[in-house]
């Protein structure tokens, strides 16, 4: 790539996490869509100027015949958006050459997840899990077991939950505070088990019996990772490895699968749809809609089951 285009690219980043607090995941998803892009075309002596629809056009062509999924091309022009957007505002390029280049077509797609039943089953297998264990295999399993019940409860996004710090817990116990992207903050209510279930795991090693010492740290789920807490990748694992003791098809469980099943069963149960957005903290309701299906189903099933017509 060239000084020049590398330089913009840098800029840009530093624009996302300053003024946007884009997380070091997204950076790093911006920094590679970017440079596939740039790389080839800046060694073949183009500048960033001289970038024309007929440029991000064959772009998105190359990447189709790669098969690349229409997601993840959808992905990639709106992060070649974003930059130009910045280069036009900044006065490095004239004219956005992303502007009215339409996307891949893609196919809406209901989100993944999990029975309450299934939910059920993944809880009672964690917690049995923590029956008669000791020493480190007693903190894993208790460790499992709140990382679940919270997020069940709460529908945090894996990367929240993960790097809690211990003082999220400081003030009031029944709600936790979470800064989520862009350093919005939230309040999330707990309910009784997560709390029972993070009390137990917190206070683990209060007991001589449980053959560990009490733990100290400034993470609610420390590892030995190099940022120090659980990894979402480790979690991932763990919840598989659950799902095949529970019974449960590994590949339909995974963090992302429950916090869908967080936001599905409150609207199935009656939530209201901005009520969810406000606790998934998502910034529009628009992403919320995913799970609008939901609601439509049980106004099927309302106007079924009460409708005068509906009951002749």
């Amino acid at each position: 790539m060239s000084p020049d285009a590398h330089r913009q690219l840098d800029a840009f980043l530093d624009m996302l996490a300053s003024e946007r607090g884009a997380a070091p995941n997204t950076l790093e998803a911006y920094r590679r869509d970017l440079t596939d892009f740039l790389r080839p075309l800046t060694q073949s002596g183009l500048t960033l100027a001289s970038v024309a629809p007929q440029h991000i056009t064959g772009h998105l062509r190359g990447l189709s015949e790669q098969a690349l999924s229409p997601a993840s091309r959808a992905r990639k022009l709106s992060s070649l958006r974003q930059f130009f957007k910045f280069l036009v505002a900044e006065n490095i390029v004239r004219e956005d050459p992303t502007y009215g280049i339409a996307g891949p077509r893609q196919r809406s797609s209901l989100p993944k997840i999990l029975s309450v039943a299934e939910v059920d089953r993944l809880i009672e297998t964690a917690r049995a899990a923590t029956v008669g264990a000791s020493g480190r295999e007693l903190v894993r399993a208790l460790r499992l077991n709140a990382l679940i019940e919270v997020l069940y409860a709460t529908g945090l996004r894996v990367s929240e939950l993960v790097s809690l710090p211990r003082s999220v817990l400081a003030g009031d116990e029944r709600v936790m505070t979470i800064r989520g992207k862009g350093g919005r903050e939230r309040l999330v209510p707990l309910n009784a088990p997560a709390k029972a279930a993070l009390d137990r795991y917190l206070n683990v090693g209060a007991d001589p019996a449980d053959g560990v010492a009490p733990m100290r740290t400034k993470w609610l789920f420390p590892s030995k990772s190099a940022v120090g807490h659980l990894t979402r990748q480790r979690f991932g694992q763990e919840l598989k490895e659950l799902a095949e003791r529970a019974g449960l098809d590994p590949e339909r469980v995974s963090p992302h699968v429950l916090r869908h099943a967080f936001a599905s069963h409150l609207l199935d149960r009656g939530a209201d749809l901005r009520a969810v957005q406000q606790l998934l903290g998502h910034a529009d309701i628009s992403t919320t809609q995913i799970y609008t299906h939901v609601l439509e189903e049980r106004l099927r099933l309302l106007v079924l089951q009460h409708h005068p017509l509906a009951l002749r």
